[in-house]
């Protein structure tokens, strides 16, 4: 079986959703990070052109990570072709591997700097993200090697697992104003549809070896719901998904960013499909010490999946997160060409318990920064980040890796490293995103240089600014109308 089909199988049974975002993104002020956090600028008067876009180059961030005692089973299987099983606890049913994975791409972005009043600025785009949770047991892996680790006969419970897959696409506009100089507020709004939903539970599970005759007995009793063929016309499983984000500076020039992002669901109501699998059921799982011992554990147990279904439809919530951080800005340089500023940031999971701390260590000279990020979750998993930014007024390009030594360690053992193989920590993972965008047109000019000088005060704001006024501060403009 070759490493494209062993990684689709691993994924396609026990693929998760990643709680993770591009964390040495935040106050960057580039295209992604305005799209990502709503109340973020993008464009500096005076400096940048009028329109921003990557012009239908990807921005993308890919990643995941697996814990348990099965890293370096799956990494040898992959890499080297067999099952090394040494460190597989066969016979409790409850150690379990969680493997978690994420994909987020911009396919178009396209920002407009809508006019000087307010600060204001108006975004269009077209995205893909597929979100991943699950868990499985070192029974579930070792099954696949056939019975070899399998020194009893009879087991009962030990391939209980779950997963979770869904992948959407979202199109949308996005709003974002400077209402005082201090506060800024910005809004992300989308249409949803969605492409491909999976979720299994299998509570109950029984397996017999009978090693004479090369094959096992397999009961497996649950409920598996699933997309029946992939859904990419943007009608028939439809939704909403919506992003806020407030920025305050305080007057001590610490910058307060708070988001809610992708908070929406997707009803799904066209070929979807419900098997409630009764456990009673008996399978025969044949030929498990044969070279096709992989597909023949596969397709039986997808077989036992797709018992007793029926149509449905249901609503499933998107992947929402609540984050706060802080932030400030350090000169270290007499001239203001070198500059630090860390970023402070919690992050939390709405509909499920993740929670990540972040610090975040950008060090910027003219148009080059360069950052180290750390972070801890709740999986009790620490990472640490680097990115490389190339970033002037009216370009961007940037490339990075929030788990940048697990990425490493991957890469070596790509190269062959068999050491980096064998390797088993807290978990194995790798990441990686990047991203690129240009301005273009006429350059936006600060109303003081400008052809036009507004009179009123009123004039150099936008419409949130103006219900600001009117609620926090009516008698605002009275004596310049005067």
């Amino acid at each position: 079986m070759n490493k494209s089909l062993v990684l689709f199988l691993l994924l396609f049974f026990f693929t998760t959703k990643l709680f993770a975002q591009t964390y040495s993104q935040y106050n960057t002020g580039t295209l992604f990070d305005s799209f990502e956090n709503p109340s973020q600028r993008s464009f500096i008067p005076d400096s940048s052109r009028r329109y921003a876009s990557n012009f239908f180059i990807p921005n993308i961030d890919g990643n995941f990570f697996l814990t348990g005692d099965a890293q370096q089973t799956i990494k040898n299987r992959y890499y080297n072709g067999y099952y090394k099983n040494d460190l597989l606890k066969i016979g409790p049913g409850n150690n379990y591997n969680n493997v978690n994975a994420n994909a987020n791409a911009y396919i178009l972005m396209f920002k407009v700097f809508t006019d000087l009043n307010g600060n204001s600025e108006l975004g269009v785009f077209v995205q893909t993200k597929g979100n991943f949770r699950g868990a499985f047991t070192d029974e579930n892996i070792a099954l696949l090697n056939g019975s070899a680790s399998f020194p009893n006969s009879s087991y009962n419970n030990v391939l209980n697992s779950r997963y979770s897959y869904q992948l959407y696409g979202q199109g949308g506009l996005t709003y974002r104003e400077q209402i005082t100089k201090q506060f800024a507020f910005g809004i992300k709004l989308g249409y949803v549809t969605g492409i491909y939903d999976a979720k299994a539970q299998i509570d109950q599970s029984n397996i017999v070896f009978d090693k004479a005759n090369d094959m096992a007995t397999l009961q497996l009793g649950g409920v598996y719901r699933k997309t029946a063929k992939v859904n990419p016309i943007p009608i028939f499983n439809p939704g909403l998904t919506s992003s806020i984000g407030a920025t305050y500076k305080t007057d001590d020039g610490f910058i307060i960013q708070t988001n809610v992002k992708d908070l929406g669901f997707i009803h799904w109501n066209h070929s979807m499909r419900i098997y409630n699998f009764p456990y009673s059921a008996k399978y025969t799982i044949d030929g498990l010490s044969t070279p096709e011992r992989e597909a023949n554990v596969y397709n039986t147990i997808i077989h036992a999946m797709h018992n007793n279904g029926s149509n449905t439809s249901y609503t499933t919530p998107l992947d929402g997160t609540a984050e706060l951080s802080v932030s400030k800005l350090y000169w270290l340089s007499d001239d203001n060409t070198v500059s630090y500023s860390p970023t402070l940031i919690a992050s939390k999971e709405l509909f499920y318990n993740g929670f990540t701390g972040v610090l975040v260590n950008p060090v910027s000279y003219q148009n080059y920064t360069a950052t180290v990020s750390m972070s801890y979750d709740n999986n009790k998993l620490f990472n640490l980040g680097g990115q490389l930014m190339i970033k002037s007024p009216n370009a961007e390009f940037f490339i990075g890796s929030d788990k940048l030594l697990q990425s490493g360690r991957l890469i070596l053992a790509d190269l062959g490293s068999q050491r980096q193989i064998n390797e088993y920590g807290s978990f194995t993972g790798a990441d990686i995103y990047v991203g690129v965008s240009f301005k273009f047109g006429p350059i936006i000019e600060h109303p003081m240089n400008a052809s036009y000088i507004p009179i009123n005060e009123d004039d150099n704001k936008g419409f949130l600014g103006r219900m600001w006024d009117k609620i926090f501060n009516p008698h605002a403009g009275s004596l310049q109308n005067n």
